[in-house]
């Protein structure tokens, strides 16, 4: 979505090989078995997108700082690669993957390990579970660690604190939320499948990033304020875009199999804008057969898309992308950030599947 410079790019890169080199070490000295919990850690933060450190460093810019005299803000912006990388680990755990990028998670590597060992099933299912808690755990304490020792200024440090609990509070109650949205048959209301996608991504993956960036730049306490809130309606917008990608997208698009959500049962704020239509009783019947093949996947999504679910949650993402734009352009920012919260919308509708 923010494209981070080659400068930038090698920086991060630079923080984040130091922190899982520390991690790599300091586990293999410990033992076979810690050693592999420190390789499959690291591999789990290696690669990716690196959208929350690029938000970092693009807010930071934005209110008029300068990446050639600011040591801290690398080690600030891995730091939200590895709040991310931990929320993953614990996140396939919660939803019972065994792969990430089409490889072996952290839960597979340790299941595969088990078996190795001689265990059975069900050994296998506890060490890939004990392993996806424990490598979420380092994550966590890695990130914390990092912004500890980044060289910023004690009140600067103190505000990082309170976005980074913030971020870890507000992702598992969102968390939590999802997981209870699972059970029951009773369909959880739209606006509140909503409010759980505010809390699970959007805060950690716009809203504190961007704070933490315009935070290291001195920008003031009610810039900070007008930036989170349109970087909060943003990952909404996000959040929503990816549902109709789950739903609709191509394999291009989602990166693995088309209708995936569809065949995970997921219930997403699409669902219950459809499950609000007279159509849905014959909604309901596709979904509960999408599981069964590609057949049944096109089915349900002519469903939901003739309903007009899918209509309405394309409006609602332009909705909440024209309050984010209406909230920056209201609050007096600087002219780059307004530009970035306007270039972060754009993305966002680029990512909806036509």
């Amino acid at each position: 979505m923010i494209a981070l410079s080659s400068i930038a790019r090698r920086e991060i890169d630079d923080a984040l090989e130091v922190a899982l080199d520390r991690l790599r070490i300091r586990s293999a000295a410990l033992g076979e078995a810690s050693a592999a919990l420190g390789e499959a850690t690291a591999a789990s933060a290696t690669g990716g997108k690196r959208l929350r450190p690029a938000l970092v460093v693009a807010a930071f810019e934005a209110f008029g700082g300068d990446i050639r005299h600011s040591p801290g803000l690398w080690r600030v912006a891995a730091a939200f690669e590895l709040l991310h990388a931990a929320f993953v680990v614990h996140d396939d755990l919660i939803d019972g993957d065994v792969e990430r990028r089409g490889i072996p998670n952290v839960v597979g590597r340790f299941r595969e390990r088990a078996h190795a060992l001689g265990g059975d099933h069900d050994d296998a299912n506890l060490l890939g579970a004990a392993a996806a808690v424990l490598a979420g755990d380092l994550l966590l304490f890695e990130a914390t660690r990092l912004i500890a020792t980044a060289p910023v200024t004690a009140t600067q440090r103190a505000a990082l604190f309170v976005l980074l609990d913030d971020a870890l509070l507000v992702s598992a109650a969102g968390e939590l939320a999802d997981v209870e949205q699972t059970i029951g048959a009773d369909l959880p209301p739209a606006d509140s499948l909503i409010r759980t996608a505010r809390d699970k991504t959007a805060f950690y993956s716009f809203q504190a990033p961007l704070a933490a960036g315009a935070l290291l730049a001195g920008a003031s306490d009610d810039e900070r304020a007008a930036l989170e809130s349109a970087g909060s309606a943003i990952g909404v917008a996000f959040q929503l875009a990816d549902d109709l990608i789950g739903t609709f997208g191509s394999r291009a698009e989602a990166g693995r199999e088309p209708g995936a959500d569809l065949r995970a049962s997921k219930r997403t704020p699409l669902i219950a804008m459809a499950a609000e239509t007279e159509a849905w009783p014959r909604i309901a019947s596709a979904l509960a057969m999408a599981p069964t093949g590609p057949i049944a996947i096109a089915e349900a999504q002519r469903e939901l898309a003739a309903s007009g679910a899918r209509e309405r949650a394309v409006e609602l993402i332009a909705d909440t992308l024209r309050s984010a734009r209406g909230r920056a352009a209201d609050a007096s920012l600087p002219r780059d950030a307004v530009v970035l919260l306007a270039a972060l919308a754009a993305a966002v509708e680029d990512r909806i599947p036509r």
